[in-house]
């Protein structure tokens, strides 16, 4: 796909949806961060359902660290591995609390050294909470750039790198959710790249 179309593409869906973001919910960058880190393989809407209880009673790292390991997974028992999340959740805030003043630090290595958090969440996190220009690859903009070759590689790394060289710098920081918009509309047309577009 050449630059013209690429930009193109990025363009219609931007008409489209004017004010992308994340479809979790979050107030701060520390419920952000733990919303991503429940989200791994479950629905940003049964994470939804989740933090909406367990935020009024813990949204910081202290008051996490209240409810312990046992009352977190009482909040999150509808998601899945939520007993390692739960575990996750508590060692992350305890981290936050012993080495960062209890904030979420605006780095990719000290976020990458919290349990449970890798490449992707810290993409999410840095972009969304800061307004990096770093663009998170989870399974929807992989399949999404590789059928479309928009962005095409082998593994998610690969495409990563292809969006941060192809996609302009106006675009990096809404690339995640502009395409995440893309990706229902794509599901039923895969052959055909521009059918996921608005018209």
């Amino acid at each position: 796909m050449n630059k013209a179309k690429r930009l193109e593409i990025l363009t219609r869906l931007r008409d489209s949806n004017p004010h992308p973001t994340t479809e979790l919910n979050f107030t701060s960058p520390f419920e952000l961060l733990i919303a991503v880190l429940l989200s791994a393989q479950a629905t940003d809407v049964s994470v939804n359902k989740a933090t909406a209880k367990l935020y009024p009673v813990a949204n910081t790292p202290a008051a996490m660290l209240e409810l312990g390991v046992e009352g977190v997974k009482s909040y999150i028992k509808t998601i899945g591995l939520f007993n390692s999340k739960a575990e996750n959740v508590i060692k992350t805030c305890r981290i936050l609390l012993d080495k960062h003043n209890g904030e979420v630090p605006e780095d990719r290595a000290a976020l990458e050294a919290l349990p449970g958090v890798g490449r992707k969440t810290a993409n999410v996190v840095l972009n969304t909470a800061f307004g990096w220009p770093t663009i998170a690859v989870d399974t929807h903009i992989f399949r999404v750039c590789n059928r479309t070759q928009f962005a095409p590689g082998k593994n998610v790394e690969q495409v990563e790198e292809k969006l941060l060289k192809v996609v302009p710098n106006e675009f990096k920081v809404d690339c995640h959710p502009l395409v995440n918009f893309a990706w229902p509309l794509y599901l039923y047309r895969p052959k055909t790249p521009l059918r996921l577009l608005p018209h």
